[in-house]
């Protein structure tokens, strides 16, 4: 493992509920690729997961055990969705406020007007 390797937050949790982490130098690892499969399926079920809300909330009939089947798999989804956030959030780099490699456009540091 390369001395650049950080902490991973994984997208599952441990058996007693605690969080998971990898020591990972990048997104190439199993692990990591794994985890990148989990987060995406996670994501998507909590967005399958409003379409239904949608309708059921739309419903009428809708009975209270099927509303609190759904509050309860809505929590779940956001639960999942925080953790996803957490660990992305994680990973981004610390920004550099003297690199201005940052990719944004607008004025060099020279001040504006001065000719280059």
């Amino acid at each position: 493992m390369s001395t650049e390797s950080a902490l991973r937050l994984l997208p599952w949790s441990g058996p007693n509920g605690q969080r998971c982490y990898v020591a990972t130098d990048g997104a190439t690892g199993f692990i990591s690729r794994l985890a990148d499969n989990m987060e995406e399926v996670q994501l998507n079920i909590g967005e399958e997961l409003l379409g239904h809300a949608d309708r059921l909330l739309d419903d009428p009939k809708a009975s209270s055990g099927e509303l609190r089947f759904l509050a309860r798999r809505l929590r779940e989804a956001l639960v999942d969705a925080l953790r996803v956030a957490d660990s992305r959030g994680e990973r981004i780099p610390e920004r550099d406020d003297d690199d201005d490699s940052d990719g944004e456009l607008g004025a060099s540091p020279q001040s504006a007007g001065e000719p280059t």
